[in-house]
């Protein structure tokens, strides 16, 4: 966290929270929800300015209950998580791929998910965060060289789907629904007052 965040908490410590205003969507797009977007269920307006994302990201922090929020100055801004707290991209690094978060973070795969939309989620540690594991999204964009990396059982009735091979370590593709993802990783997607 900035320290410049870290003097306005002091300075300021009962600043309210502020609620429905930021989301991140299932590309890893931090968006801006003004009441409009926020009354009628819209992503809201990407932010591109590349200052504020940098901002966002050094500052991204879970409170003890799982929900996500941007410590902004003193205000606690809590974001609208489209699918998981984070979405990682397959970076092609030589004969071993990587994973990077799309906050810039390396992200170190320990599990992988496929749920019944055809979404991949990978377990695992995010660079520079606690040793907590975590969840992440695989961005859409790389689920064909994701597939390629991949072997698929034919038909998995409940169990493994195939398997995911990164050097070394191969991993079982689990199953998991959709709905169960957040309670077993233990976030809030919508966080509330």
């Amino acid at each position: 966290m900035d320290e410049i965040v870290r003097q306005a908490m002091a300075k300021w410590p009962n600043v309210p929270n502020c609620f429905g205003w930021l989301a991140l969507d299932r590309r890893g797009q931090w968006r801006m929800r003004n009441e409009f977007a926020q009354a009628n269920k819209l992503s809201g307006d990407p932010i591109r300015h590349p200052s504020l994302v940098d901002f966002i990201v050094r500052n991204y922090a879970h409170d003890d209950a799982g929900q996500w929020f941007f410590q902004n100055g003193p205000q606690r801004v809590f974001v609208e998580l489209e699918y998981t707290p984070w979405i990682v991209r397959l970076v092609p690094d030589g004969a071993v791929p990587a994973f990077t978060t799309t906050t810039g973070a390396a992200f170190s795969p320990n599990g992988c998910f496929a749920d019944e939309q055809g979404n991949v989620l990978l377990s695992g540690l995010v660079a520079g965060w606690d040793a907590e594991d975590s969840i992440a999204a695989l961005h859409d964009h790389d689920l064909e060289p994701f597939s390629s990396l991949a072997q698929w059982h034919g038909d998995a009735c409940g169990a493994a789907l195939g398997t995911l091979t990164i050097g070394s370590r191969t991993f079982d593709i689990e199953p998991i629904r959709r709905a169960e993802v957040a309670r077993r990783y233990g976030f809030v997607p919508h966080p509330a007052p």
